[in-house]
């Protein structure tokens, strides 16, 4: 879609929005009219309400696994790890499918249907008859398995929901933001944090007020009401459209990143030039709103995908600029860079991916044989996961308006602290929290009486303000370094990190298993304790190697009219 516009340019060029982005009507966008913060807030909006539906049933799934469908821990563990891996990996799919085919905002409306229907499903599994849950004294003629597919049905679909409306939703609410403007740069920052403050408070209802629910009215209205929440914030969300500004799809990214590894090794032979700046970038006439990277010095066999093969002959030059299997611009060759650069960032944060996968199984499941009672009210075991999100409210808070700002100020930097700088922060704060899990279970297994519930307020709180440093940080990381044209699938990347560290935590449960004594049927014949301390000391050895990777690391250097966007290792390290 090419933009345009009827209304005459004013003179103050600033006044419009000029990185790839059209309005709804496929123009030109204005920038007093449309993105920012206005836009922003309707798109927050609905992913308030879809982490309130989420975290309402994964806080509870173990629960439910286990006491409703009469699964050992064990099994319930592994198929929560499994599910929260497959809804963490889909993203892969559905940024892909925003970047090259449907765009962000179709794809949140067709993700957030699917999503609908799981949740429908949901409610009729404990709706009709033949389809509600039993034990195995009252189904009579009935079979169990019957409620189970539907019930698994409906939770893989909300999963495939999921894939498609988490990366689409969170990189077109950063699309809002202009790079190439320094006020909305800055904005963009923020963004992110506030985008997680919408999260964690929508993870709090959906641990507090959701299970409570559960127990009071039943699972079914609950599932009613979440599915009448999710649409009609969908219907907040696109009564937003004239506000928002649209990144249109651009095809498969891959395809470029191929191109360039054809053509460099079909050059292999050729020598580099000495001055890179012979190296074949396209005419900016043909750029005039896209992003141009600067050229790096790494992967130096890249670059031959940009060499000039005939720069003397004016007619052949035509010919091999036309094939991109043959000739590639200084931008795609650093495009792959990044990518590939991006890979041993995304493999050290696994472990983190591991250390993240245990609030969601056998934090709450030590919370369920706890003493959870407060004078006459019992506390849900699955509401202590608003422990964790309430220390990343207060963590993202305390950053965005005391933190950052300081740290700009002793820098003189844009970003007062670099983006893997803040990974590696979290990275640590969470080792110091699975310590703290390792030391509360042990003191749990030496009681002669019930622990209280709270004691596992220090795990819970110091594992929040890692995620506000980690997880914040590993968004803005995933988005803004990967090509401009694959954001949402940059955010899929960011995600996956979760999904693969969820089945890393079931090979890891399974081998332990098999080779120690650590994990039994129910918790107080376990040592969890001990398994807490190897996930620890696993993330612990593996911040070494991260330390390592980032004071390498080569950020996104983006030149582009008179202006350089660049998160450069030296201002950004």
């Amino acid at each position: 879609m090419e933009p345009t516009n009827s209304l005459e340019k004013p003179q103050d060029e600033g006044a419009w929005v000029c990185d790839s982005s059209v309005d709804h009507k496929g123009r030109l966008p204005l920038r007093s009219s449309t993105g920012g913060w206005r836009a922003s807030l309707f798109i927050i909006a609905i992913e308030f309400s879809e982490r309130l539906s989420y975290f309402g049933l994964a806080s509870n799934l173990i629960l439910y696994l286990t006491k409703v469908l009469h699964e050992d821990m064990k099994t319930a563990a592994k198929n929560v790890n499994y599910w929260n891996g497959v809804t963490a990996m889909m993203p892969l799919v559905g940024g892909f499918i925003a970047d090259a085919a449907l765009g962000r905002f179709f794809t949140v409306i067709s993700s957030s249907i699917i999503y609908i229907t799981g949740l429908t499903l949901l409610t009729l599994s404990q709706l009709v008859p033949r389809l509600k849950p039993c034990n195995a004294t009252a189904c009579g003629s009935r079979s169990m398995g019957l409620h189970e597919v539907v019930f698994f049905l409906g939770i893989y679909l909300i999963s495939l929901g999921t894939g498609g409306h988490k990366p689409s939703l969170e990189s077109f609410g950063a699309d809002q933001f202009d790079d190439n403007y320094a006020e909305e740069r800055k904005q963009k920052m923020s963004y992110f944090n506030w985008w997680n403050f919408a999260v964690s408070s929508g993870l709090i209802f959906g641990v507090t007020v959701v299970p409570y629910a559960h127990d009071a009215v039943g699972w079914w209205l609950v599932d009613v009401l979440l599915a009448g929440i999710l649409c009609f914030s969908l219907v907040v969300f696109v009564a937003g459209k004239s506000f928002y500004r649209y990144r249109p799809p651009e095809g498969s990214p891959f395809t470029p990143m191929v191109q360039v590894m054809v053509a460099a090794v079909a050059k292999r032979g050729l020598p580099l030039p000495s001055d890179a700046g012979e190296l074949y970038e396209a005419p900016k006439a043909e750029h005039s709103s896209d992003r141009l990277l600067c050229h790096t010095n790494k992967l130096r066999f890249l670059d031959k995908a940009a060499i000039i093969e005939h720069r003397d002959d004016a007619a052949a030059f035509v010919v091999e600029r036309s094939n991109p299997w043959r000739l590639a611009t200084v931008t795609q060759v650093e495009e792959l860079k990044l990518i590939i650069g991006m890979v041993p960032i995304w493999l050290s944060a696994l472990p983190f991916g591991i250390v993240m996968s245990q609030a969601s199984t056998f934090f709450i499941k030590q919370a369920s044989i706890m003493d959870r009672n407060l004078g006459d009210f019992e506390i849900p075991a699955a509401s202590v996961y608003a422990l964790g999100a309430i220390g990343m409210l207060v963590t993202v808070t305390l950053y965005d308006k005391i933190l950052e700002p300081a740290m700009r100020r002793v820098t003189g930097r844009e970003r007062g602290v670099s983006m893997l700088k803040r990974i590696g922060v979290g990275m640590a704060i969470s080792s110091v929290a699975m310590a703290a899990a390792a030391v509360v279970e042990r003191r749990r297994l030496t009681a002669s009486a019930p622990v209280s519930v709270f004691w596992l307020v220090p795990q819970y709180t110091v594992m929040g303000l890692g995620d506000g440093f980690a997880l914040v940080g590993l968004q803005e990381y995933f988005y803004e370094q990967v090509p401009d044209g694959m954001r949402s699938l940059g955010i899929g990347f960011y995600l996956s990190v979760f999904g693969a560290g969820s089945f890393l935590s079931s090979l890891l449960i399974t081998a332990v298993d098999r080779t120690t004594p650590w994990i039994a049927r129910d918790l107080n014949g376990s040592r969890l304790d001990l398994f807490y301390w190897l996930v620890a000391a696993l993330n612990a050895v593996n911040i070494c190697g991260f330390v390592c990777l980032a004071r390498s690391y080569s950020y996104k250097r983006v030149l582009q009219r008179k202006v350089a966007v660049a998160d450069s290792p030296e201002d950004d390290v």
